[in-house]
């Protein structure tokens, strides 16, 4: 044990620590596996992405994940063999494209895993005295184990131990990579579900916060796995565009506790799922909508709710510029709605930050894996709750 300390107080005192950041998302299409170089810590860190990919997950591995995927009941031997197998599939993953890149392990100072979430549940959607709570499959035991690479996991914990809901954690990372003096930034990710950080300007004196704001696209993801089996998400809209968006069901969908509670919050497919969008339709007798139209309307979901959040966001008197990542990006019908009704504020890719928007989920957990390993204690003192994250597991 004594070896695997001193080795991680080297790791820390390094000039360049190099790190691989994992995230695999509700989406279930792949690892993303991005290898960064970090110089420094907190504000001052100099970041540098060296390699990105995403290895696609096959159609058994989607289907094992979905077997235990945001159910309240699930075959308990089966979340724990689980546990076990996704971390040894995902230290699989590393190694190859750690071969591909011409990379040696031992050049890897540090892993981090976001592991796979297979329940989130804050206190508003159960009320139960036991509160907040969140679930990450993915031991990060294996993977050091599998890998010889020091690795942090399970970083969602401290956050709920600390008095936070466990998502969403990018405010951290964001504050790092895109603070500015005379601007406030949003950050917005449109993963399965859509959530937002917002930066005001170093010299205003406010607090940043980050906070889910409804379904991203995890409402229509689902909705075409149902009605077109063999297609995971609606590429470029093309079934939406086809569709007219239903009001009346709209405004049913909208018509949910979660849309008024205040920022920040969390939520996840445990309550935007296809339960949430039957009994929507049966309440607006809206039954016999072609998939077409369903899809219009989710679609518009999404798009309206993330524009009447991010209108609640003050300006203090600066520019707001509003960096959006995730796979919902690439939805053009989302984002020509956005760019419409949201006046005054330009939607750009983090790309026009230098950020690979597809890589910046696994580039955010590289950097609390940095900031747990290096940083120091002031970084985040104005965010709540303000606490380092990540598990740490050592290879032997």
């Amino acid at each position: 044990m004594k070896h695997h300390v001193e080795q991680l107080h080297k790791i820390a005192c390094k000039k360049q620590r190099v790190i691989i950041g994992l995230m695999s998302g509700t989406s279930l299409d792949g690892l993303d596996i991005a290898l960064c170089a970090f110089e420094g810590s907190g504000l001052t860190t100099e970041f540098k992405l060296k390699n990105f990919k995403t290895v696609p997950y096959d159609d058994a591995f989607r289907k094992n994940v979905l077997a235990v995927f945001s159910k309240k009941d699930t075959d308990l031997e089966k979340v724990c063999l689980l546990n076990k197998s996704i971390a040894n599939s995902h230290a699989y993953m590393i190694m190859q494209t750690l071969s591909e890149w011409g990379v040696a392990a031992s050049d890897v100072d540090l892993i981090a895993s976001h592991g796979q979430t297979i329940y989130h549940a804050p206190k508003h959607l159960h009320g139960d005295e036991a509160g907040d709570a969140t679930l990450q499959v993915g031991d990060g035991d294996h993977i050091a184990v599998a890998t010889g690479i020091i690795t942090l996991s399970d970083f969602r914990q401290k956050h709920i131990a600390a008095g936070g809901e466990g998502a969403p954690l990018a405010a951290y990372g964001d504050r790092i990579l895109f603070s500015k003096e005379n601007e406030n930034v949003i950050l917005l990710n449109i993963g399965g579900i859509a959530n937002f950080t917002f930066l005001p300007s170093l010299k205003s004196g406010n607090n940043m916060f980050s906070t889910d704001c409804g379904p991203g696209n995890t409402l229509m993801d689902a909705w075409m796995q149902r009605h077109f089996p063999e297609h995971n998400f609606d590429k470029d809209a093309l079934v939406a565009l086809q569709g007219r968006v239903n009001e009346d069901l709209l405004k049913q969908l909208k018509d949910h506790p979660f849309f008024q509670l205040p920022f920040p919050k969390s939520t996840g497919p445990e309550l935007f799922s296809i339960q949430y969008v039957e009994e929507a339709m049966s309440k607006t007798n809206t039954n016999d909508l072609s998939t077409e139209d369903v899809m219009a309307t989710l679609n518009r979901l999404t798009a309206s709710v993330i524009c009447e959040s991010l209108q609640t966001t003050p300006s203090n008197g600066y520019e707001v510029s509003i960096l959006a990542s995730g796979g919902g990006m690439h939805n053009p019908l989302i984002m020509s709605y956005m760019q419409e009704n949201l006046p005054g504020m330009k939607v750009q890719s983090t790309a026009e930050r230098n950020i690979n928007p597809d890589a910046k989920e696994a580039i955010l957990f590289a950097i609390l894996a940095n900031e747990c390993i290096a940083g120091e204690e002031e970084t985040f003192a104005d965010y709540n709750p303000a606490v380092s994250m990540g598990k740490i597991s050592f290879p032997g």
